[in-house]
């Protein structure tokens, strides 16, 4: 293990297709932990920081520019980049719980499974962003797209709603599926496609894990 990778604290990311309910269930885990007495802090990808925010808007808006696949990786790993550096590494060297809603998993199924952006390429923009970086336990909140698309009212959509069609949301979940069965020790998979309160405790009961 590296330098860069000696942290004291616990790195938790929720991920999944559009309309799991990654923004509202890891606010809540957040939640759950402090009331447990856990130092803990939520984030978010794209975002977090200043210069994350800008990017978001740029990256999510629905009359954005049409971006290449690779240019978006980058333009993800450069916010992840700042996100890792000024938020979650401090965090975590200061022995707190993070818990952020999307990390570089989220590139691999969008660019690389959805979009055919290789994968060890983005892997290795990956660890340039992140200094190797890995969450603790990633969890997955699986949903057919079908399910998740129909979740979002059409003023809530992003680009990635708007603009690509079902066929490449079914290769983003198959694309978080494959990145689940190649890691069974960080990941666990829940099945978003229940009452809230049902989600969320299985969530929960894999952060513990």
């Amino acid at each position: 293990m590296s330098s860069l990778d000696r942290r004291t604290g616990r790195f938790l990311t929720l991920e999944g297709p559009e309309g799991a309910g990654k923004t509202v269930m890891a606010d809540r885990l957040v939640g759950s932990l402090r009331a447990d007495g856990i130092d803990a802090l939520v984030t978010r990808e794209p975002g977090g920081t200043e210069l994350g925010e800008q990017l978001r808007d740029l990256l999510l808006a629905r009359d954005g520019p049409a971006l290449e696949p690779l240019v978006d990786a980058f333009l993800f790993n450069a916010a992840r980049a700042q996100l890792v550096a000024e938020v979650i590494r401090p965090a975590l060297a200061a022995g707190r719980t993070v818990v952020c809603a999307r990390f570089a998993d989220s590139t691999l199924a969008y660019q690389g499974y959805g979009s055919g952006v290789d994968l060890e390429t983005l892997r290795g923009l990956a660890r340039a962003a992140t200094g190797g970086l890995m969450p603790d336990r990633t969890i997955l909140l699986d949903l057919a797209p079908e399910v998740g698309l129909r979740r979002k009212a059409p003023d809530d959509q992003t680009r990635f709603e708007a603009a690509f069609d079902l066929a490449f949301h079914r290769r983003v979940r198959r694309g978080f599926l494959a990145l689940a069965a190649e890691a069974p020790g960080r990941f666990a998979i829940v099945d978003a496609d229940r009452p809230v309160d049902d989600v969320f405790a299985a969530v929960v009961s894999a952060a513990a894990g």
